[in-house]
């Protein structure tokens, strides 16, 4: 008998596991209605835009993929707040809970680590002087985000009015900063004391964005923030130049949006991508459009 358990009990886990699984949700066509790209605009990169290949303009370019993530994280729950139904309430604050807590870490390390690493390399401390301000005009709002989340007695208690006046608050230098910072990282390339291309000091350099790039998101928090990251990544962008980015063994992506992201399935429904990383209706429009359709029934 005991093994007969030890048999089933794995098979019973897989299969619930599987059942919250992203993979497993619904995916709907994208249609007029607003999506995650607005209100903040999303960013192009440099890349693209300029076809470069130097070590800062990658750099960027990754950052700026990473940057929107986040855009489209804040702009999914902006879109649906106002929409929100009580009995998801509770999943629309985790799910809100963890664009902070990404936030957070992503500034907190860029501070504490990327930063430091850039202006030694350079030899010059104030290549990030405007970008450390810009931190700090949306720190405040930031903050604000997470103590009225946090402060919630209940899911009931929440009002998407309050939640939007205070993102409305913080929403133009966040933005500002989220471009700015892109474009400053680029720039960095025409620094005198920039790297030159194919020296071991363009390839140390090259490895310090590659290697802070993986672990920055993962470091936040492998059950949340991860799948939170890859489930606003779209992959369809910029003519699907960035279809396989970040680059990972497909089974280690998939086993992080569907495996790890399985613990909080209830909060990946507002996400503003499938797991194939395709750019779906927002969820909570959706039930706006399904209640709109029965009451005129």
């Amino acid at each position: 008998m005991a093994g007969y358990l030890l048999l089933v009990i794995p098979s019973i886990l897989i299969s619930l596991l599987a059942s919250r699984a992203p993979f497993m949700m619904t995916t709907t066509p994208q249609t007029t209605k607003p999506w995650a790209d607005g209100p903040m605009k999303l960013i192009t990169t440099p890349q693209y835009a300029t076809k470069k290949t130097d070590l800062f303009t990658l750099g960027s370019t990754h950052m700026a993929l990473l940057h929107n993530s986040i855009l489209r994280g804040y702009n999914s729950i902006y879109q649906q707040a106002p929409y929100i139904q009580e009995a998801d309430k509770a999943d629309f604050i985790g799910y809100s809970q963890t664009w902070y807590k990404f936030v957070k870490s992503h500034h907190d390390d860029e501070e504490e680590s990327l930063f430091t690493k850039v202006e030694d390399l350079l030899d010059d401390k104030n290549v990030f002087a405007e970008t450390h301000k810009e931190h700090e005009s949306f720190l405040g709002g930031l903050a604000e985000f997470n103590k009225y989340l946090t402060s919630l007695s209940s899911p009931s208690d929440f009002s998407s009015a309050k939640l939007l006046e205070i993102m409305t608050s913080f929403q133009e230098p966040f933005e500002n900063h989220f471009h700015s910072e892109i474009s400053t990282i680029a720039g960095m390339a025409e620094h005198p004391n920039a790297p030159k291309a194919g020296t071991p000091e363009a390839a140390n350099a090259s490895l310090t964005f590659k290697t802070w790039g993986k672990s920055t998101v993962t470091k936040a928090g492998t059950a949340d923030v991860v799948p939170f990251f890859l489930l606003n990544l779209d992959r369809t962008t910029e003519d699907g130049l960035w279809a396989n980015w970040p680059p990972m063994p497909a089974p280690i992506k998939w086993g992080l949006i569907n495996i790890a992201g399985a613990w909080h399935w209830g909060w990946w429904k507002f996400a503003s991508c499938d797991a194939a990383g395709q750019p779906r209706e927002l969820y909570a429009l959706e039930s706006k459009t399904e209640d709109k359709a029965k009451a005129e029934l």
